[in-house]
């Protein structure tokens, strides 16, 4: 049953969300983005020697993965504190899901430091030959982007949850909340899809776009606007 009103908790916690939003997707694409810009298709020992001439961006980007990492914790918690109310049982479903992609991730960035090890040189690796190592390594960061497939869909499935309950709770605008169900289980099951069928790739991350307007969206709405009472 739907509350009559919200309580204080509530309102913070709507707040928290909002704010957080953009801060975990800003350091998240930071990540992403700087990563990206050091890797050549094809060419493991190029690969590595960016990643060893700019070894402090790379670390920023791994400093910024656990920032994500610890902002969508908080996150998470105010999301559920909002939506408890309205079931509290699916909430903790949308939590787990969130927690268990967020464990994901901090695999993904440990992946990151090991890397590090392996264009690094370190001693005890100094049996293994250098081409070898740096295919190791390219390897490491490749498995860091599976790892966030993964997360992607544990990510997409815990918003559909929290969308689905923000719908029924009628804080929000059904336009948005109802965006946020379609965008999130795009994102879930577009990347099942690309883990499937790895050619769906091609397409890029256009079909993630749906999921980064609706969180920029929801973030604005609650920062600006809020949550509202429902109508009884």
């Amino acid at each position: 049953m739907t509350p009559p009103v919200l309580e204080p908790a509530q309102y913070t916690a709507a707040k928290i969300v909002g704010f957080l939003y953009p801060i975990q997707m800003a350091t998240g694409i930071l990540g992403h983005y700087v990563r990206g810009q050091m890797i050549v298709a094809g060419d493991a020992t190029k690969t590595a020697q960016n990643i060893l001439e700019s070894e402090r961006l790379f670390r920023l980007s791994i400093a910024a993965d656990v920032v994500t990492c610890s902002t969508v914790i908080v996150l998470v918690w105010a999301f559920y504190i909002l939506v408890r109310p309205i079931d509290r049982n699916l909430a903790l479903l949308a939590v787990f899901f969130r927690l268990v992609e967020n464990a994901v991730l901090c695999v993904a960035a440990v992946n990151s430091l090991v890397l590090l090890k392996l264009v690094g040189g370190t001693d005890y690796l100094q049996i293994i030959g250098t081409s070898q190592l740096h295919s190791f390594a390219r390897l490491a960061l490749s498995a860091q982007g599976l790892g966030m497939n993964v997360a992607f869909i544990l990510l997409g499935l815990g918003s559909a949850v929290f969308a689905w309950l923000l719908l029924k709770s009628r804080y929000v605008p059904k336009a948005l909340a109802a965006w946020g169900i379609f965008s999130s289980l795009l994102l879930a099951v577009g990347t099942l899809a690309i883990i499937v069928f790895p050619g769906l790739g091609v397409g890029g991350l256009a079909y993630m776009m749906p999921m980064g307007i609706y969180e920029v969206g929801l973030g604005l709405w609650l920062i600006l606007k809020g949550v509202r009472a429902p109508r009884i």
